[in-house]
């Protein structure tokens, strides 16, 4: 009998070492990190799904959180600024960890920011700023615009031998194309002093109304020389109308994306150069700030990811 106690306890104690491994193989998640406290789940409102740059950037936050182990609910606002109030309603009542933004309507995003602050779910916004004066934000993570935009500047002032008349096809309610549209300005007037905008028109980013405001300007000033389209769906507009208007290769256009199109129309010599953004870094520097800021650190207000360009010259490099 004193045998088979013995044998059963060693059992026993085999088995709930065995137990213990286990449970410490299973509180490892992907890339080490513990799973021992529940998943994160984050809410994230895109303004508009289906724009290439917001897939790559949700494409960097989904790699980052698999990293970490959380879960992100991704929605598509659709540029409707009602559907994103009502979409971070429905993040509150979910009860998410956190919740990220990009807003359609920088100011009237404000509200849905104080409804989630009240119910204590850090906000983060991601590519455009809140401009409201409600609500608290933790962090905002986005390309260095302001430095975008003196690129777009550097390229414009090259293409035109550093004198001529030039157009913006902007949209102003925008915070990230303000600091565009800003630093593009800044650019020209102190180093490019020759160069004289006599356009500056809100085409909304839409590729459509580009070409027909662009094909209003060129009326208007037949001399043009370069265009600056704060968005692939702006320049690719302006290209629409040069082409129409018979002065394609004679003004020179640029961008701001570097998307696959705009890249071609460049190796092609229809237009310039662009400003390249890197959205999938953007994507996974927010899911990191956010990481930091559940492990307890405090984020910078503004997390800037650096920019750079693209030209023909660097088309030809491509494989």
């Amino acid at each position: 009998m004193k045998i088979a106690r013995r044998t059963a306890a060693v059992l026993v104690l085999a088995l709930a070492a065995c137990s213990s491994q286990s449970a410490s193989k299973s509180g490892t998640a992907a890339g080490g990190s513990a799973t021992s406290a529940p998943t994160k789940t984050i809410g994230v409102s895109i303004q508009n799904r289906e724009a290439q740059f917001y897939q790559e950037m949700e494409a960097g936050m989904t790699a980052e959180a698999k990293k970490y182990g959380y879960a992100l609910n991704v929605v598509d606002a659709n540029r409707d600024n009602a559907r994103q109030q009502s979409q971070v309603e429905d993040f509150i009542s979910k009860h998410v960890n956190a919740i990220v933004l990009t807003p359609y309507d920088s100011k009237a995003i404000g509200s849905a920011i104080v409804e989630a602050n009240r119910a204590k779910i850090p906000v983060f916004t991601a590519d455009i700023a809140s401009t409201s004066k409600q609500g608290v934000v933790v962090a905002h993570i986005a390309s260095d615009n302001v430095e975008g935009g003196v690129e777009a500047g550097k390229l414009i002032c090259k293409a035109i031998g550093g004198t001529g008349e030039v157009a913006i096809v902007d949209e102003p309610e925008v915070t990230s194309v303000q600091d565009r549209v800003r630093g593009f300005k800044e650019y020209l007037a102190a180093s490019c002093p020759k160069a004289k905008i006599v356009a500056d028109v809100d085409s909304g980013g839409q590729r459509d109304k580009a070409a027909n405001d662009v094909g209003d300007i060129l009326q208007t000033h037949p001399h043009l020389r370069g265009i600056f389209g704060i968005n692939d769906d702006s320049a690719l507009g302006a290209l629409t109308a040069v082409r129409a208007a018979g002065m394609a290769g004679k003004v020179a256009i640029v961008g701001f994306d570097a998307t696959p199109e705009a890249r071609t129309a460049i190796a092609k010599g229809e237009m310039y150069g662009d400003v390249v953004q890197h959205p999938d870094q953007i994507g996974k520097m927010v899911i990191d700030t956010l990481h930091d800021y559940f492990a307890g650190k405090i984020p910078p207000k503004v997390v800037k990811v650096p920019v750079g360009t693209y030209t023909a010259a660097d088309a030809k490099k491509a494989p």
